[in-house]
């Protein structure tokens, strides 16, 4: 192994050749290190197959249910905003996927260029937290999914009732947290097989319904919001929780982009994989949800419990089983590789990917233990897993935003895309431990959207917070940047060659 690390260029990326310099340093390990040029394998297609395995699963389907009960958007309205914030959420996860891709580094090295080497670890927490947060959810419905496979073929599973699904609940915790130890390369695998079956589940569903739906009835029925009150509201404080059910995603793209063989296969792979595969499946929700009356004679929102209502052991244990497979390509992906590699960059030296991953899995337990406890007999709360993510998607989405823009500002207009491979590993470099710029561009609009949500005051930052927060912390940033004297700006260095 060599003294000193050197970055070698290979047609506008960049390798790191770490060497003993920076294998001492408490800031790197070998899984959060910048991929090798042999492990940068990922093709457009596989980018695509990551955001049918990660759109494809019971929150996307609940989604438009939740626009036409909580923001009172009518079919045809929720599927509309299903579609426009998807397309909007692809700037932010194609711009922030860019470093990943040229430098091979993962969301939480990428923060420490913003926030500093130290100071990236308050992003990183807040990322890590929302994910364990979605983790513990995913979770939940995957658990449900492995009680009622179970139940479909034994009676006597059947007969545990909610503690079967406790049992599925950690039954499914422990096989995604195994699959994600496994490495990128089980990931990409798994979204690669999966993404076909949840496409044909999701035909199926079609089928199944067509001859006893009148959709066009479906699609022409009146909103639930008050007659005669404006749209407009409604619509953008619905866009601002659509565009917040990925916006995680756009802050750590660069876990999964930092695999890509080129930047035209992770941002052709993203279009073709998010905005339609999110609209088809949450309008087949909503759609299904509003159809399920005249299905099984009840209003069910979720496909779980509506599949589980269909009188053919066979069809449920097959559904169950694609389900538990579309849950656990949404959960590995979206929710574990995230907080994985966070909890690796507040102590690299002690954090590897193995115990970065039973954190996680730890901490979404403890998030979700209310249900469990409730499932059992041991809790009574009103509080219900629909209104929970419902109410969070605008809550979370206010501190989301600012990240977002501090990152792409600070990559494109600040550093214009020049990163020092090494110096993001080391406490000495042109990196400051703590970026006081980058921290106080995010906890200003932090707080006014914390803030607006407790008191009720100041209701369109609200209601905007992710479309508010991006500016104003981008802006922030950018003046800070631009107002300081030049002597405290920091160089950007070129790549060490």
């Amino acid at each position: 192994m060599k003294e000193h690390s050197c970055i070698i260029e290979h047609k506008g990326t960049f390798e790191l050749e770490a060497g003993k310099d920076l294998h001492a340093s408490k800031l790197y390990n070998s899984d959060i290190a910048p991929t090798r040029l042999s492990q940068r394998t990922w093709e457009t297609r596989h980018f695509a197959f990551l955001w049918v395995g990660i759109a494809v699963c019971v929150p996307t389907y609940t989604v438009g249910g939740v626009l036409t009960t909580y923001f009172g958007l009518s079919v045809t309205e929720a599927i509309l905003t299903v579609l426009l914030a998807n397309i909007l959420v692809l700037v932010p996860l194609c711009l922030n996927a860019f470093p990943g891709t040229k430098y091979g580094i993962p969301f939480p090295v990428l923060a420490r260029s913003s926030f500093g080497t130290l100071g990236s670890n308050l992003p990183c927490l807040v990322r890590a937290m929302i994910a364990c947060g979605w983790f513990g959810i995913q979770t939940l419905f995957g658990g449900l999914a492995v009680h009622l496979l179970f139940s479909s073929l034994s009676d006597p599973w059947a007969r545990l009732g909610s503690v079967g699904e406790v049992l599925g609940f950690f039954l499914f915790m422990i096989l995604n947290l195994a699959i994600v130890i496994r490495g990128s390369n089980a990931i990409k695998t798994l979204e690669a097989l999966s993404a076909p079956l949840l496409l044909t589940v999701a035909v199926g569903l079609i089928f199944w319904s067509f001859p006893k739906v009148d959709f066009n009835s479906i699609l022409s029925e009146p909103p639930s919001r008050p007659e005669g009150t404006s749209v407009w509201p409604y619509f953008f404080s619905g866009l601002t929780a659509m565009v917040g059910f990925w916006a995680t995603l756009s802050l750590n793209i660069s876990d999964f982009s930092r695999f890509a063989r080129s930047q035209k296969d992770q941002v052709v792979g993203q279009i073709i994989g998010l905005p339609l595969t999110m609209c088809l499946f949450a309008s087949l929700g909503v759609i299904m949800t509003a159809a399920s009356p005249d299905l099984v004679g009840e209003s069910i929102s979720d496909p779980i419990h509506l599949i589980g209502k269909i009188d053919q052991p066979f069809w449920v244990a097959l559904s169950m089983l694609v389900i538990i497979i579309a849950t656990v390509s949404t959960n590995t992906a979206a929710n574990i590789v995230s907080p994985t590699n966070d909890f690796q960059n507040l102590s690299p030296r002690w954090i590897n990917q193995t115990r970065g991953v039973l954190l996680t899995g730890a901490i979404g337990l403890s998030l979700v233990a209310w249900e469990l406890l409730k499932k059992l007999g041991l809790l009574d709360t009103q509080l219900s897993v629909e209104n929970l993510f419902s109410s969070w998607l605008l809550g979370y989405s206010g501190l989301i935003g600012p990240i977002a823009g501090i990152m792409m500002v600070d990559y494109f207009l600040i550093k214009r895309q020049r990163l020092n491979l090494i110096d993001l590993y080391t406490l000495k470099g042109e990196y400051p431990a703590v970026n006081r710029w980058g921290i106080l561009a995010f906890l200003i609009p932090a707080t006014l959207a914390i803030l607006s949500l407790l008191m009720g005051s100041l209701t369109w930052l609200n209601d905007y917070s992710w479309f508010a927060g991006t500016a104003l912390g981008g802006g922030l940033y950018y003046t800070f940047n631009r107002l300081r004297p030049v002597t405290q700006r920091s160089t950007v260095s070129s790549p060490q060659l």
